[in-house]
Formats: C-alpha cells, sequence, structure tokens
C-alpha cells in the first residue's frame, strides 16, 4: 500500500472507509445505550408496581387506625413519618433527573420539559415522566459529571449521599435495626465499604456511580434508587403493620366471602373454592349448606341443599364441571356467635364459568410457515402455563425455544399445503387434547438482486467497482436468513460490439472490473440470468439488473 502514492479520489475512498468503521464502533456503543434504555425502563415499571403496593398496604393501615385508633394510632403516625420522608426524598430524585437532563442538554427548564417530558397516568394520577429516549445526549457524560462531582466534593452526587443517610437512618430507627444493617439498602460510604474503578484505584461511592458516566446509566442509576427508598418504605410499613397485634383489630361486620381457586376452568376439570368468615380465627366451628344451580339462599331451597362441614374456620367447596357455561350456587355459614352463644346464618353466592380447552398458536413473525427457515411460534392455552402444554405438528419438527417454540419444515409433503400444530396437557391426571391450529406453507419469497442497493438507473463508476457484488435483499421479510447468487451474464456494448460474459458466483471477475473500470459516461451494463439458491435448496431467477454509468 505504501509503494505509491495516492490520488486524491484514492484518498476520499480511504477515508470514507475510516468513516464507516468508526460507524460501526457507534453501532456497538448504540447496542449498549439501548441496553440501558431496556434497564431504565424496566425500573420504571418496577418503581410503579412498587408504589401501587404501597398505597394499598397505606389504606389497609388506614383502615386498621380508623377502627381502632388507640391501639394502632402510634404506629400508623410511625408510618406517615416515613411516607413523609420517603415522598420527599423521591421528589428530589424527579428533581435530580430532571436536572441532569437540564445541564446535559443546556436548554431552559420549559424546553426540557416540552420536547423530554411526556404525559402519563402512573397509578391513576397523572404526572410528567423523562421519556430518556427521547434525549440526544443521553449518550454524553462531560456536564453532568461536572455537574454531579465537581471539586472538593461539592458536586450534587454528595448531596446525594447525604440525603440518602439520612432517610436510612429514618428507617433503620423505625425497624429499631443497627446501624450497619444492610435490610433496607441505601447504603453508600461508611466504616467497612469500599469501591474502585477497573483499574483498582478506590473510589467513593459518588465517583464510583456518577464520575463519567453517561446520562443514560446516570438516569437509570437514579431510578434504581428510587427502587430502594421504596421498597425501605415497604419494609418499614410492613413492619410497623405486624407489630400491631391483628387479635386486638375490632371489626364492625361480619360477612362470607367466596375465595375461588379459579373461575374459569376446563370442562372435565373440579371447581375449587373456599368460603370463609372474615374476622374468625381458625379455631371457629362452622357448617355449611349449598345449593348448586340457585342464584340465591332462602328457606324454600333448603330442603335441596347439601351440606359441608368446616376446616379450621374455612369452608372448601368443589363441583364437576361436566357442563358447559355459566354455573352458579348459593349456600348460607352456619356459625356460632361468641357473644350470645346462639348459631347465626351468613348466606353467600357465587359464579363460574366452565369453558372447552382453547388452545392459541400464534406466528411471532409471519401468518404463515415457511420452508427451509425456523418459524417461530407461541403455544398457549388459557388457564394453563407453557410447561404444561405438549404440542405436535403434521409435517416437519416442533422443537423448544426458550418458553416459545420454532417449527422447521425441510420440505413440503406433495399434495400438502396446511401445517397443523395441536396440542393436548395433562389435567388432574388426564390427558386432554387442547384443540389446533392450522397454517398454510409457503416457499420463501425471492429476493431482489442489487448491486449497491440498486436495480436499475445512473451509477457512479467508483460506488459501482466499490460494490463488488451482486446482493440478493430480502426487503420487508422478517426472518433472518440469505439467498446465495450461483451465477449470473454480464454483457455490455464495447467499440460497437456486444460483449457477453457467464459468471459463476455473485463477485465481479477481474475481467468485468476492467470492463467497468474502462466504461464511458452513458455506458450500459446489463446483468441477466440471475440464478441464486435459497436456504429451503430451491434456486430462483432473480430480477435483471440494468446500470448506466454517470
Amino acid at each position: 500500500m505504501a509503494g505509491y502514492k495516492e490520488t486524491p479520489r484514492q484518498k476520499m475512498i480511504a477515508m470514507m472507509y475510516l468513516v464507516l468503521t468508526a460507524l460501526l464502533a457507534l453501532n456497538v456503543s448504540k447496542e449498549i445505550l439501548d441496553a440501558f434504555l431496556v434497564v431504565n425502563k424496566s425500573m420504571e415499571s418496577t418503581n410503579e408496581s412498587l408504589t401501587a403496593k404501597i398505597h394499598e398496604k397505606y389504606a389497609e393501615f388506614e383502615k386498621q387506625y380508623t377502627m381502632n385508633p388507640n391501639k394502632v394510632g402510634p404506629y400508623w403516625e410511625r408510618a406517615q413519618n416515613v411516607e413523609t420522608e420517603a415522598n420527599k426524598l423521591i421528589k428530589y430524585l424527579d428533581y435530580l433527573k430532571y436536572k441532569l437532563v437540564e445541564v446535559s442538554e443546556r436548554k431552559d427548564s420549559l424546553e426540557i420539559m416540552d420536547l423530554f417530558y411526556v404525559d402519563t397516568v402512573i397509578n391513576g394520577v397523572r404526572k410528567k415522566v423523562l421519556d430518556l429516549a427521547s434525549v440526544p445526549t443521553k449518550d454524553k457524560y462531560d456536564a453532568t459529571t461536572f455537574y454531579m462531582m465537581r471539586e472538593n466534593k461539592n458536586g450534587e452526587a454528595y448531596t446525594l449521599s447525604k440525603k440518602m443517610q439520612v432517610y436510612r437512618d429514618t428507617v433503620l430507627n423505625v425497624m429499631n435495626l443497627p446501624a450497619n444493617s444492610d435490610r433496607v439498602g441505601l447504603i453508600t460510604n461508611g466504616p467497612g465499604i469500599s469501591y474502585s474503578n477497573a483499574d483498582g484505584t478506590p473510589q467513593d461511592w459518588e465517583q464510583h456511580n456518577f464520575y463519567h458516566t453517561i446520562l443514560a446509566a446516570d438516569i437509570t442509576i437514579i431510578n434504581k434508587i428510587i427502587a430502594e427508598v421504596r421498597s425501605a418504605e415497604f419494609n418499614s410499613l410492613n413492619y410497623l403493620y405486624a407489630s400491631v397485634s391483628e387479635k386486638d383489630f375490632k371489626f364492625d361486620n361480619v360477612a362470607a366471602r367466596v375465595i375461588p381457586k379459579s373461575t374459569y376452568v376446563f370442562k372435565g376439570q373440579k371447581y375449587e373454592a373456599e368460603v370463609l368468615v372474615a374476622a374468625y380465627d381458625s379455631k371457629t366451628q362452622l357448617d355449611s349448606k349449598y345449593l348448586p344451580g340457585a342464584t340465591e339462599w332462602n328457606e324454600a331451597n333448603a330442603g335441596r341443599a347439601q351440606t359441608v362441614a368446616g376446616e379450621e374456620g374455612t369452608i372448601k367447596l368443589e363441583f364437576n364441571t361436566n357442563t358447559e357455561g355459566l354455573q352458579k350456587y348459593a349456600g348460607i355459614i352456619e356459625m356460632r356467635d361468641p357473644a350470645t352463644d346462639e348459631i347465626v346464618q351468613y348466606p353467600y353466592s357465587s359464579s363460574y364459568y366452565v369453558a372447552p380447552p382453547s388452545l392459541t398458536v400464534a406466528p411471532l413473525k409471519m401468518n404463515v410457515f415457511y420452508i427451509g427457515v425456523d418459524n417461530p411460534v407461541s403455544i398457549s392455552a388459557a388457564g394453563l402455563s407453557k410447561d404444561q402444554i405438549s404440542p405436535s405438528i403434521n409435517m416437519g419438527k416442533l422443537k423448544k425455544d426458550g418458553s416459545d417454540w420454532i417449527v422447521r419444515i425441510d420440505s413440503k409433503p406433495k399434495g400438502q399445503s396446511i401445517a397443523t400444530v395441536s396440542a393436548t396437557a395433562e389435567i388432574d391426571g388426564e390427558r386432554l387434547s387442547l384443540g389446533k391450529s392450522e397454517f398454510r406453507v409457503k416457499r420463501v419469497p425471492s429476493p431482489s438482486a442489487e448491486i449497491a442497493g440498486m436495480t436499475d438507473g445512473l451509477i457512479d463508476k467508483n460506488v459501482f467497482l466499490a460494490s463488488a457484488a451482486i446482493i440478493p435483499n430480502m426487503k420487508d421479510f422478517e426472518f433472518d436468513l440469505y439467498f446465495v447468487v450461483t451465477s449470473y451474464t454480464f454483457a455490455t456494448v464495447m467499440n460497437g460490439d456486444w460483449v457477453q460474459k457467464n459468471v459463476k458466483g455473485n463477485l465481479f471477475t477481474d475481467e468485468v472490473k476492467n470492463i467497468i473500470r474502462n466504461g464511458k459516461r452513458k455506458q450500459k451494463y446489463f446483468f441477466e440470468k440471475i440464478q441464486a439458491k435459497g436456504p429451503d435448496g430451491t434456486m430462483r431467477s432473480l430480477n435483471p439488473i440494468n446500470l448506466e454509468l454517470k
């Protein structure tokens, strides 16, 4: 390469290859960046779910406080204090995410909210949430590192760690845990805690998390801290709630409750349910009378009722499900009132639905099965886990692929164009048929033969030579598969004569390259009789390519 002097055009082409190499390197970075976006989205979903559980627990706690304020009051006050401190820290963390975007993007606050925040409803509350994927500088770290670190430990990261420690101390105090406990997370710096970078250089918690960390990672880390804050809040709330003895709760109402194992069962299965009375412990003696087919209990149908004895404070009902459709039943629970020593009746009613087995086979890419390729499908049935299902196919092979399946048909049986996927499952010791689904079987469509992405038109000579091959392009086809060009005919007119060459493979031969290299402006080149072999083993005749030099 160093034995001759390059022309300006050759230098330009070499520079283009360098740019291409750089772009390929950026593609790797993009995959890593996409991974951060996926993890961040998952963290946000986890935080939403945990926040919903916390709200439910607070509501339950408040209900108990309303029933017995004297007993529950001290614990409820401490729970409210934890809630206040948690919300205060979450508000600061949300502000910190906003501030990092503002610093990174160098835009004013109104622009940040308009460009990168979207309206959404979380747990019934409408709020603006950061759309990290839309932030252009999510892969940059200079401005955010300066903001978070600064000199003399004056960066926002140090303020963050202090606020985390204050909140951690609050939770530890509520749960009566020692300062070195790891049960509530939110650990930053302290005795026995050390961090280091990839070279082994010691770091503090702030440097380890926010020094030269891209914006996408910063936001993900903050969402992880939010998860720790909510988890610590949930743990402390459960601790306080458990500290109140349930036997001291005062209930002002007693009602029968039906708890079905499932209200949607397959024909042939048994319907199971528990009927219990709230506020009575497992020592309570109770019995039940019930009548299948009744919508409500009354004395007129009591004579036809069946009786079942209770066990450990619950009633367990069992019905055969030989009839499809909506099934109803009603009954009463009889128990002794501890205050009056009299038998008291509590009526109940419920329903369930008996359905035939229902198999769902859903191709994950195309709604047909292609010959010679792996066709991913999802196979499921209502009420069953995927591990319980045993599928089969009438042609080709069906193999497990994680939680889904792969259909592979290497050749279509003569006279058959429909593949049938059926399945069975073992339910209550019996093998039941779940049904079947049918799909058309087709051969893979032919690709488009292209040179430099073109099938006809004007082309630059250098681009023409650089392409150096005919590429079969599977346009708008979801599968990752390739055709191989096995031969083609190359032709052009040179000095008034028709020149034609037969070529094996898809590459330009040296002879073809020389003809193109010596071509003149507006000279036309024809690539015809292009043959390609598909993944299913069939030979295809592809479209011709006609190109003209600019």
